[in-house]
């Protein structure tokens, strides 16, 4: 081992250590079904929308054994979608909880009277997730400390996810903890779900739009990630997410019934 390799590694060690990130969560990895629901909001309908998930939806869930992770907004109002994670045992269990919860006549009635005066919903987006090997413990809780969530999303050029996950697992966490961002969940779509073989998503916590900011300028500028991407880079013969547009980033704010915060 050359003494650039040696430092990379030691900034790297001590960084997750330092944030408590350190690559070992493989051990009691989390197999559980994730399921991602997104929300686009008939317009003028937000607040109705949040009313009942607040009064009915979440108890409801429960009811039926559907784990509510966590309740999202757009910062940028414009954007009128709720994003929500969803958590079960297994897929199948997903399954029957969702049949029973749909026939379910609280929720028939609830869905029926917050509609008297038209649909709250017009799309919904619902993929199933995996957490990966490296991925912190999906935790609830006052996990941001009255900050943001960042929502990131990478597609990879076909065959080169591995290698993707290899960066992010030896390298990149540790050093978004060295800069001062939170690494809060990491997924890879379920094998059946569409590009399930070239997608990372993860979740970061930030102080604010503008620590998130900082932390990636000094994270971008940082010897030892330029040194990392250029070793993973060499090692695939190019870039680990496709050129343009494999990079997407969307800032979120907790709603107030959130059990993640």
């Amino acid at each position: 081992m050359d003494r650039r390799e040696f430092l990379l590694q030691t900034t790297v060690a001590s960084a997750a250590l330092m944030a408590g990130c350190a690559t070992s969560s493989a051990v009691n990895h989390d197999t559980r079904c994730y399921e991602l629901r997104v929300y686009s909001i008939a317009p003028g309908k937000q607040e109705a929308l949040l009313d009942r998930f607040r009064d009915h939806t979440l108890g409801l869930f429960e009811k039926h054994g559907i784990e509510s992770v966590g309740y999202w907004l757009p910062v940028t109002p414009e954007d009128q979608r709720l994003f929500f994670l969803l958590r079960y045992p297994s897929r199948a269990a997903r399954e029957a909880s969702w049949k029973a919860f749909m026939a379910d006549p609280d929720w028939q009635a609830a869905q029926r009277a917050s509609e008297a005066s038209g649909p709250l919903v017009t799309k919904v987006e619902n993929p199933f997730l995996v957490v990966t090997d490296y991925s912190p413990v999906v935790r609830t809780g006052n996990v941001s400390g009255g900050g943001v969530f960042e929502w990131r999303t990478y597609t990879t050029p076909p065959g080169l996810l591995p290698n993707l996950d290899a960066r992010f697992r030896d390298h990149t966490m540790a050093l978004f903890a060295k800069h001062g961002m939170h690494n809060y969940a990491y997924f890879h779509k379920m094998p059946d779900q569409p590009a399930a073989d070239v997608s990372l998503w993860y979740f970061l916590t930030h102080a604010s739009e503008a620590a998130a900011k900082a932390s990636f300028d000094a994270f971008r500028q940082d010897p030892a990630w330029l040194e990392a991407r250029a070793a993973s880079e060499r090692a695939a013969g190019g870039s680990l997410t496709v050129v343009p547009n494999g990079v997407h980033s969307l800032f979120l704010r907790p709603t107030d019934f959130s059990p993640t915060r």
